[in-house]
């Protein structure tokens, strides 16, 4: 097994567990809200990037059904968005909102790079960090809204 096997197995695992635990028994309709919001809009701008040559996904768990990162954009980041959504600390300052933000969207991002530069499980080809870091923002901010909207929170 390689590394990129290792990493995609342990990020199903890591993601069920972040279910498993973070989600609470009471907001379980409110996770699955969030994690198909998120994973509509990972759906759409993932094949953008994708069919633009932007980013090439060359290990893929599916390769000839779709070229995105199954795991990562169909499952790991809406699990990450449901436990942003379901513990964004909105009674909070707007400060410490943005750097809940800022934190989320940075962690994702430092991760992606390592991937990106020691596995074969992403390749930038005119993409960078910081369109990776902008479009997180942008996504976890849509679902924030919709979540708040839907909810009337």
């Amino acid at each position: 097994m390689g590394k990129e096997s290792i990493i995609l197995a342990s990020s199903w695992i890591i993601a069920s567990l972040m279910l498993l635990f973070f989600v609470p028994e009471n907001r379980i309709r409110h996770a699955w809200l969030i994690f198909l919001f998120k994973q509509l809009m990972t759906w759409i701008l993932g094949l953008l990037v994708v069919e633009y040559d932007l980013i090439e996904y060359p290990v893929e768990i599916f390769k000839y059904a779709n070229k995105t990162s199954f795991t990562f954009e169909y499952f790991v980041y809406p699990v990450i968005c449901v436990v942003f959504n379901l513990h964004y600390p909105g009674k909070k300052t707007l400060l410490k909102q943005f750097i809940y933000y800022l934190y989320y969207c940075t962690a994702i991002t430092v991760i992606e790079i390592f991937i990106e530069k020691y596995t074969n499980l992403i390749k930038y080809i005119h993409w960078s960090w910081y369109l990776t870091w902008i479009t997180l923002y942008i996504t976890f901010f849509a679902s924030r809204k919709f979540y708040v909207w839907f909810f009337k929170l």
